[in-house]
């Protein structure tokens, strides 16, 4: 998937300031480490590696890599488990995420 940067809602980056996107990423991914400004998960489900940072207040930037090898049970609960992570921490669930995206893919090109 790689690296993307997620709009977080306005007036919801208080749910995710100092230490609540870190407990947040636990609760659904299991352990978290930090490095420097980076939240880091890895070998969890179908996730080989998830870093997240921040980008002021307006934006949450996600590097993920995938682990093609798992079953597809284990790819459908991954998959929820990164939907609601991300609609927890930006707001936005995934039907306004993917409309903001096509808006601003159309206002680039």
């Amino acid at each position: 998937m790689g690296k993307n940067r997620y709009d977080v809602k306005r007036g919801h980056f208080e749910n995710i300031e100092g230490d609540k996107l870190s407990e947040l990423m636990e609760d659904k991914f299991g352990k978290v480490k930090k490095e420097d400004d980076k939240l880091i998960v890895e070998d969890e489900g179908a996730i080989a590696s998830l870093e997240v940072w921040t980008e002021g207040r307006t934006g949450l930037w996600v590097n993920i890599k995938m682990n093609q090898d798992v079953d597809s049970e284990t790819a459908s609960e991954t998959i929820s488990k990164w939907n609601d992570f991300l609609e927890e921490a930006t707001g936005f669930t995934a039907k306004a995420r993917k409309k903001r995206a096509k808006k601003k893919a159309k206002e680039k090109g």
